[in-house]
């Protein structure tokens, strides 16, 4: 019988803050294991509003620690990975109604000051009698202000904190659940099951990582059979996809009555994306959906601003997550809570620790990281130091260009291919693209053309470097092509996909 494979930390759960531990931890020189039940990003990852941001609406509930670190660590992703991370003007129409504007001002002179800022332009009052940013919106609206923050691909960065993982030393599990994790004397021993087979494996860790997001109390207390008063609160953010309401790369934010703000953020050149919501959810994690109140929430606060009315029928898309959030306070408005993490350390003897990760935000993943390997420095006195807040992504170095003059050059060197691919291309991997595109003179040498926009060649590199495994993790979390393709083109990748994990199972 073979022996459990031992390493340094397991790690449960391939979301944001999973992938970032996981890619800290192995570049310290600890071994590494990840597991993931489904895809990596398949659930709340990769279902946030697709922004990097200091969360300006927090500075009202007077959470500066949290804008002040997100803030910072805005600056080092969009160094980090200036292909996942692009700067965005958001455009905020001001009602009177609703916050005073000496208020507004005072609220982004803050966030211009607890910004340090080396990319971004400084936040602005907009007469929109004057400006064309006012013209996709209803007369009533006279003037507003002007800030910078930034948005990403969020399953994208996913992908590449978990190849930055296995670059270093990591391994990682996709479509593996944790069904057993149980103290012995040298540490945790780890059953996991493979999806879709009957095959088990066993591990043994010195620490474990539960970064299951919402099923982080689950882990606790039917996997670990450990009993904890610890608690979440399930919280719900829903958006819906339509077609681009106004020219022009800029987004709205949306003040509402509720004191609540909505995005309309420009979404894939051809759409625009609308969220969120806060709802408490009771319901199954496995299946979340947006709700008939919550569309209709939207609908009426984006119609309240904009000249172009939405109604229901103009959806291509929407999707929902749940935001899994510590919960240590009687506050039932979940617009209030909290949005810092919390990490819970639990050990036995001062060895062998279990450490929970509570909440989080999608820009702050990377200091979440190197806190919780804060926290489990005395259990590895032989970890290396910080190292990733100077280190690109997998993609984001450039040879030392900016991220349009990357494009322009990618343009050149391979100048018989389609401008749109090119575009999407390194948007989504970055300095990859030439590994991706080898010497195609022509998309004929990209293989089989699944779609005007998606190639063999592309399609192999998800299956084979990045984890994918179905035409879904291709379509909607890798490149986001699932809105534009048609039937008859899904079909296609769905039997190719089909196909390459034969040739893989038998090879």
């Amino acid at each position: 019988m073979m022996q459990p494979k031992q390493v340094d930390l397991f790690i449960i759960g391939g979301g944001i803050n999973g992938v970032g531990v996981a890619a800290d931890a192995a570049g310290r020189g600890l071994s590494v294991i990840l597991c993931e039940k489904d895809d990596l990003a398949s659930h709340t990852s990769s279902a946030s509003t697709k922004l990097i941001h200091g969360g300006l609406r927090y500075l009202e509930q007077y959470d500066f620690k949290l804008v002040r670190e997100a803030l910072r660590e805005r600056e080092i992703l969009l160094h980090n990975a200036p292909h996942l991370v692009h700067p965005l003007e958001f455009v905020l129409p001001h009602d009177a109604h609703l916050r005073p504007a000496w208020i507004i001002r005072l609220g982004l002179l803050l966030y211009d000051y607890l910004s340090n800022r080396k990319i971004l332009t400084r936040s602005h009052q907009i007469n929109f009698k004057t400006d064309k940013r006012g013209h996709p919106l209803q007369e009533k609206f006279i003037r507003g202000f002007s800030y910078m923050d930034c948005q990403t691909d969020d399953a994208r960065l996913v992908v590449a904190n978990a190849m930055q993982a296995k670059q270093r030393g990591a391994v990682i599990l996709t479509q593996t659940e944790v069904i057993k994790l149980q103290r012995i004397s040298p540490g945790w021993q780890i059953t996991v099951k493979y999806k879709n087979t009957e095959k088990c494996e066993h591990f043994i860790a010195k620490g474990v990582i539960n970064a299951a997001g919402s099923w982080v109390v689950d882990i606790l207390k039917i996997q670990a059979s450990i009993t904890t008063s610890l608690q979440i609160k399930w919280v719900k953010g829903s958006h819906f996809i339509v077609p681009k309401l106004y020219p022009g790369d800029f987004a709205f934010i949306l003040q509402n009555k509720d004191q609540r703000i909505v995005f309309v953020i420009p979404y894939q050149q051809h759409y625009s994306l609308i969220g969120t919501t806060d709802v408490v959810y009771n319901g199954d994690p496995n299946h979340v959906r947006i709700s008939d109140q919550e569309i209709e929430y939207l609908i009426q606060i984006v119609n309240e601003y904009l000249k172009a009315r939405i109604k229901r029928e103009h959806i291509v898309w929407s999707y929902a997550g749940i935001r899994s959030l510590y919960d240590d306070t009687k506050n039932k408005n979940p617009s209030k809570m909290t949005r810092e993490y919390h990490l819970e350390l639990m050990d036995e003897g001062g060895q062998y620790p279990l450490l929970s990760i509570f909440g989080g935000k999608l820009t702050t993943y990377r200091r979440l990281a190197e806190h919780v390997l804060e926290k489990l420095a005395p259990y590895y006195p032989t970890m290396g130091k910080p190292w990733t807040c100077n280190a690109f992504l997998p993609g984001g170095d450039l040879g030392g260009v900016d991220f349009s003059d990357f494009v322009i050059q990618l343009k050149q060197h391979y100048h018989q291919l389609p401008d749109r691919l090119l575009q999407r291309l390194a948007k989504n991997y970055g300095a990859l693209c030439y590994e991706i595109l080898k010497n195609a003179k022509t998309t004929a040498d990209l293989g089989i053309a699944f779609s005007a926009d998606l190639y063999e060649a592309e399609v192999k590199h998800l299956l084979m470097r990045e984890w994918a495994t179905s035409c879904d993790d291709i379509l909607w979390r890798r490149t986001k092509l699932g809105i534009t393709l048609l039937p008859d083109e899904i079909n296609r990748l769905t039997d190719f996909c089909c196909l390459q994990r034969t040739f893989a199972r038998n090879s």
